[in-house]
């Protein structure tokens, strides 16, 4: 089940999944510009979908076949809702309930255990589990047992909760799994702190002792893909995960990117794509619009007049309005 993910060049480049970001319409606008070598979805609650709140939840699993590979991210608590989310995402259930035709299918699962949120800890989930093994255990083979061999099973997690902990980083990786991505902070350092990168080194020193197989990605002030080609190579890691950077240049994992020789009639194109993108894929209303407003920090800078345009564009009540500001801007 590993053979795909060991087929990806190294070191491969990830887009990181990032709530009310990464949504499919991002996902192709980044795609559209230059591609990651893999795509993960925003994270979902399994719990959820196993629930009557599950119809809600699906726009955040909405994605098409120009964002392959794509792996699902899950979180929770209860072990069989993994199983059950897992089997389904495996055998295509998804995919079908998605409207996506034969043959087009997620690539894998991940499991987030690193979000480092009050609510999400407060309640056993994400990097709480670091503190809970035996229910991480569970979950783990819950997911793997749910997948039944078909999709490579991955985890995201964090250097540890309050100080760096590589004994949870040895756990993981005696799980078998194909993937294990770290973010080079703790729980409690949040993103308060610059991403420690030995600490990620000592990780792939670890792997190289416990579990050979599995491939190491390292995560956190990622710039682009020229600072990822040396950070994978000074701590020799099978690939990079680029979150936040991709917020100062849609171009982040091209190697020669364009971005700062974009006039702003180019950035304001681009941002039009963006939202008509947005609106033609949420045309039900699925999306609201201050998770498009917020792209205007990515798109509206460094131009004259940029930051008197952000201030009107943020504040645009619907879709429809922002679009009328951006054509007006660009006439």
């Amino acid at each position: 089940m590993y053979k795909d993910l060991q087929k990806l060049k190294h070191p491969f480049f990830v887009l990181a999944p990032m709530d009310d970001v990464t949504d499919t319409v991002f996902r192709r606008i980044v795609s559209s510009c230059a591609a990651p070598d893999m795509f993960f979805t925003e994270f979902v609650n399994a719990d959820g979908l196993q629930s009557p709140g599950r119809p809600k939840l699906l726009k955040k699993l909405r994605f098409t076949a120009d964002e392959a590979p794509l792996i699902v991210q899950i979180w929770g608590k209860e072990p069989d809702n993994f199983y059950k989310t897992a089997r389904q995402i495996a055998d295509g259930s998804f995919a079908k309930e998605l409207g996506l035709p034969d043959g087009v299918n997620f690539s894998g699962v991940d499991l987030n255990m690193g979000c480092p949120q009050k609510s999400e800890v407060k309640n056993g989930t994400c990097s709480a589990l670091m503190n809970d093994r035996p229910l991480a255990t569970q979950i783990i083979q819950a997911t793997r047992e749910g997948l039944a061999a078909k999709l490579p099973l991955s985890v995201k997690t964090r250097i540890g909760f309050n100080s760096e902990d590589l004994t949870w980083s040895e756990f993981l990786l005696s799980q078998d799994i194909a993937m294990l991505t770290i973010h080079g902070r703790t729980k409690a350092q949040m993103s308060k702190v610059p991403a420690d990168w030995e600490a990620i080194g000592r990780v792939r020193e670890l792997r190289d002792r416990v579990s050979p197989e599995t491939l190491i990605v390292g995560n956190g002030d990622v710039r682009n893909y020229r600072h990822g080609l040396e950070l994978a190579k000074t701590y020799k890691l099978d690939g990079i995960m680029i979150g936040r950077g991709i917020f100062q240049d849609p171009f982040a994992f091209s190697a020669h990117s364009p971005w700062t020789s974009f006039t702003a009639n180019k950035k304001i194109e681009l941002y039009k794509k963006h939202v008509e993108t947005f609106m033609k894929t949420w045309e039900k209303g699925e999306r609201p619009v201050h998770t498009l407003n917020k792209f205007c920090k990515i798109y509206i800078n460094d131009f004259d007049g940029a930051k008197e345009l952000r201030v009107t564009l943020m504040n645009s009540p619907t879709a429809d309005a922002l679009l009328a500001g951006l054509i007006r801007s660009d006439m």
